[in-house]
């Protein structure tokens, strides 16, 4: 087993384009003010808002060719966006072109991004692909149906955890524990060794851990790949997991 997967653009295009529609399926079954169980502040209608928000403010600025940070967003969300069957349908006129621009852009292209590493547009095709299926699942929620994240794309969005946002400080819990973390997706033959170091953090590509006494603690996970990755957004709990070890250590890996 190795400790990541590297996608490619065809792959998360396609990824994008398997979670639009159930998105799209389940806001429509759900009244607008329904609560979003996984998300309690919000309103069915307001991840509608949120995630077409978030598709509008990366096309403004995935496609520049530059490496400079956007404009940065005045508000999450703007004021003055459609409501009630009006919303969804808003949601999907920014979700076709968000597809669109992304099918027509270079993954090699520059672009800015928030994480500590190469400043590439793939980092969009990516990003978009699971920030759309995690909140697929979310607006799945809304409606008592939740369905899990394919296990192949899942095991990419956990990899984007480890790689992409705890390496960029969003994480949401205490940064002062040190210690190793073996998570193991069950479904897909896919692990992978994370050593905490208080704020930082380090995505191991083998399983040969170099410790001394220095860091002795360690915890095991191990579940689906959507399991892990609903986990490490804290849309599950680690109880969902088959874990051993110091099971503290899980939740200094927290992001969303």
């Amino acid at each position: 087993m190795t400790s990541r997967l590297h996608g490619s653009k065809d792959f998360w295009i396609a990824g994008l384009r398997a979670e639009g529609p159930p998105f799209r399926d389940a806001v429509t079954q759900a009244a607008p003010d329904t609560p979003v169980p996984s998300c309690p502040e919000w309103t069915v209608t307001q991840l509608v808002h949120h995630l077409g928000s978030i598709y509008r403010w990366v096309r403004g600025h995935a496609a520049r060719g530059v490496t400079s940070a956007p404009e940065p967003r005045r508000a999450p969300v703007p004021e003055g966006l459609p409501t009630g069957p009006a919303a969804v349908e808003w949601w999907h006129d920014e979700y076709t072109a968000l597809l669109d621009m992304l099918e027509a852009l270079d993954p090699e292209l520059p672009a800015w991004n928030w994480a500590p590493q190469a400043k590439k547009a793939g980092f969009w095709h990516r990003r978009m692909a699971h920030e759309t299926s995690v909140h697929r699942w979310d607006a799945q929620m809304a409606i008592a149906a939740g369905e899990p994240v394919e296990a192949k794309l899942a095991v990419d969005g956990v990899s984007e955890v480890l790689d992409t946002w705890l390496p960029a400080g969003r994480r949401q819990n205490p940064t002062s524990r040190q210690g190793v973390v073996h998570l193991v997706a069950t479904d897909a033959a896919q692990e992978w060794f994370l050593r905490l170091r208080g704020e930082g953090v380090a995505l191991l590509d083998t399983g040969t851990l170099l410790d001394t006494d220095e860091h002795p603690a360690r915890a095991y996970a191990a579940g689906t790949a959507s399991d892990l990755l609903l986990a490490l957004y804290g849309r599950v709990g680690f109880d969902v997991l088959d874990v051993t070890g110091d099971v503290t250590l899980l939740d200094c890996l927290r992001t969303g």
